[in-house]
């Protein structure tokens, strides 16, 4: 009787190594030129200015808050001036937008801080804070009920102190220049002339200026003071309104 069985193959494959179509290779050839990447990293900053090995440092310590300027100062720090200066105005727009966000931050923080203390309640009505073309503008007014200055007087009340030490402290995270402009009321001071309200409102700015030092504002970051009397009124139509009396402190806007 035939066999009809099929007959059994049996195929042995021996598996030699991946030669150069292996894979490790490939991940530490990638670790290298990795390596090598990071090294020129740190030689090309090493050979930059301060300007821009501070941008970078500013980079790392807060990523979040880094600003499109600085970016941009090293994206273009080896291109041309005429290539740069066609997108300066764009990178401007940028930075001004970002600026104008942190500071909208700062403003509700502020106002947030401000009204935990109950002595500072009725304070928040008479602070306005606005955008303006040179920045953002805190303005604190007087009123019949509360005054930062006594008729006259260039010396901050107490409540006032306290309340411009919070504000200097929240300026104080800020590195942008700070002007900060002092406001009377048409009253003349008396009637000699030998100390006018160009005087008096000087000073007030400048009492100003000490107590937002105190509150943790770097003196060299203060830009501008000035005394505009009673040239910039407030309420125009009463020239002699307690509301025309008041503080005004500008944070700029970078490189303005």
């Amino acid at each position: 009787m035939a066999d009809n069985k099929q007959p059994i193959i049996i195929k042995k494959i021996t598996k030699k190594g991946g030669g150069h179509h292996g894979g490790a290779w490939k991940v530490a050839y990638a670790d290298f030129v990795t390596a090598m990447m990071a090294l020129f990293i740190v030689l090309w900053i090493l050979g930059q200015d301060q300007e821009v090995k501070d941008a970078v440092s500013g980079y790392f310590r807060d990523p979040v808050g880094y600003s499109l300027k600085s970016r941009a100062m090293i994206d273009n720090a080896n291109i041309s001036p005429q290539i740069t200066s066609m997108n300066q105005r764009d990178l401007d727009q940028i930075n001004k937008e970002e600026e104008e966000r942190r500071f909208e931050e700062m403003k509700d923080d502020l106002t947030s801080e401000l009204s935990e203390d109950a002595n500072f309640i009725p304070l928040l009505d008479q602070m306005t804070i606005e955008m303006t073309t040179d920045g953002m503008r805190i303005e604190m007014l007087e009123s019949e009920n509360d005054v930062f200055f006594e008729l006259g007087s260039s010396e901050l009340s107490p409540k006032a102190k306290k309340f411009l030490e919070i504000v200097g402290a929240k300026l104080a995270e800020f590195p942008n220049k700070i002007a900060i402009e002092g406001h009377t009321d048409a009253r003349p001071l008396n009637s000699s002339g030998s100390y006018t309200n160009f005087e008096l409102s000087t000073d007030r700015a400048n009492s100003a200026r000490r107590t937002l030092v105190n509150g943790g504002v770097p003196a060299k970051q203060i830009d501008e003071i000035i005394g505009f009397a009673d040239k910039r009124l407030k309420d125009k139509n009463d020239p002699n309104s307690v509301v025309n009396r008041r503080i005004s402190i500008i944070l700029k806007y970078i490189d303005r």
